[in-house]
């Protein structure tokens, strides 16, 4: 089963703030790798190049993202 229309949009909000957010903190998918790493999730370039393409990404991905690039607060309306 697919995403609804709805869904889809929000994957894509939420693909989109995260690069956004990647390029304002001056962060690129390789060193994100790294990063990600260092807090226990274990990602590769074309990993997190495929989860932000496709726009899906689980949860837990997004929350250890934002803590891998120093972003402590997240404002819903941002999204």
């Amino acid at each position: 089963m697919g995403l609804s229309d709805v869904e889809k949009e929000w994957a894509g909000r939420a693909s989109r703030f995260v690069k956004a957010e990647l390029k304002r903190a001056g962060v690129g998918y390789r060193e994100l790798a790294e990063r990600l790493g260092e807090h226990g999730l274990h990602e590769t370039e074309d990993s997190i190049t495929a989860k932000l393409s496709r726009g899906t990404f689980p949860t837990p991905f997004f929350f250890v993202v934002m803590k891998a690039i120093g972003r402590e607060h997240v404002n819903l309306a941002d999204i």
